[in-house]
């Protein structure tokens, strides 16, 4: 097999499957090149590619529920440096996401500093934009560590209030730059005995983390065997994943198009660049455009 292909065989990916008695269902997912996209887009620090690496893998695996362009967004706010985190994805397996403090990273030094301590405690809330429903359904609960993993863990349990595991992991090269990323999400279905989940929760425990195992070169398939066991499972889905956002200069011009005659007046003269929040794409609207949206504001007045 050539490198390409043996590279395109093991990218970025989500698996689903379920167990053969319907007792629960299990999404596996590769997101390295995905976190790693993040750190170059917006030029992270070691602790913001962990923590938002694992909030966007966290978004992944939660829409693997959803059906086709449905979306769910995952926001974090806590006390600590990093402030904010904010990472969406769709069933299509389009994932986007940013920090608010990108750049801020911890001083390891200082006795009992955990990474925790980046996003400190707050408020998580999930969003999810499903089909047919005019408003976003949106829980929102305490984060109780700030490590991404627990808070996602406690997320399912309280505003879900379906038994699973979950797992996430990013790990980094000595550079920054990261090694391997993904995550499980494993959830047991209606009317199935607790003493299964038990059973799957004592499994992945015992589970090197999920960036190991794709380390020593085991593939989505192979984790999702091993994180079922000892149950069998069958594949139900798979899918490419990757970090993408649909922002563009039209609708960013849109957006000023909005804006009141007055702060219109305020832009003319010359070119305004605009970056997204989401991939850190930068966008220009030349000042020939900005002037022809300030004269469409100022006809809309007389």
């Amino acid at each position: 097999m050539s490198l390409k292909k043996e590279k395109f065989k093991f990218n970025d990916r989500l698996i689903k499957g379920i167990e053969a008695g319907g007792r629960f269902k299990i999404s596996v997912v590769k997101t390295t090149d995905v976190v790693q996209t993040a750190r170059e887009n917006h030029g992270l620090s070691m602790l913001n590619t962990v923590l938002l690496g694992r909030t966007l893998t966290a978004a992944m695996l939660l829409a693997s529920e959803l059906k086709g362009e449905e979306r769910i967004k995952v926001h974090l706010e806590g006390n600590g440096p990093v402030g904010m985190l904010v990472a969406e994805a769709n069933r299509v397996g389009e994932i986007r996401g940013y920090s608010q403090h990108p750049s801020v990273e911890l001083d390891y030094s200082e006795p009992d500093v955990s990474i925790s301590d980046g996003l400190g405690l707050g408020l998580l809330t999930v969003q999810k934009t499903l089909y047919n429903e005019a408003e976003p359904r949106t829980s929102t609960i305490e984060i109780v560590e700030g490590d991404i993993l627990s808070d996602m863990a406690h997320y399912m349990a309280q505003s879900e209030q379906v038994l699973s595991a979950f797992l996430l992991d990013v790990s980094l090269k000595d550079n920054g730059d990261v090694n391997q990323a993904g995550g499980i999400l494993i959830q047991r279905l209606p009317d199935a005995d607790e003493s299964v989940m038990e059973k799957l929760q004592k499994t992945v425990e015992k589970l090197p983390p999920v960036a190991k195992l794709l380390e020593d070169g085991n593939y989505i398939d192979a984790i999702m065997e091993k994180a079922s066991k000892p149950y069998n499972v069958k594949e139900l889905d798979r899918q490419p994943v990757h970090f993408f956002c649909r922002c563009s200069t039209e609708k960013f011009k849109n957006a000023l198009s909005l804006l009141s005659y007055e702060d219109l007046k305020e832009l003319k003269g010359e070119d305004q660049e605009m970056v997204c929040h989401y991939c850190g794409t930068k966008h220009i609207v030349s000042e020939k455009e900005i002037y022809s949206i300030v004269e469409s504001a100022k006809a809309k007045l007389n």
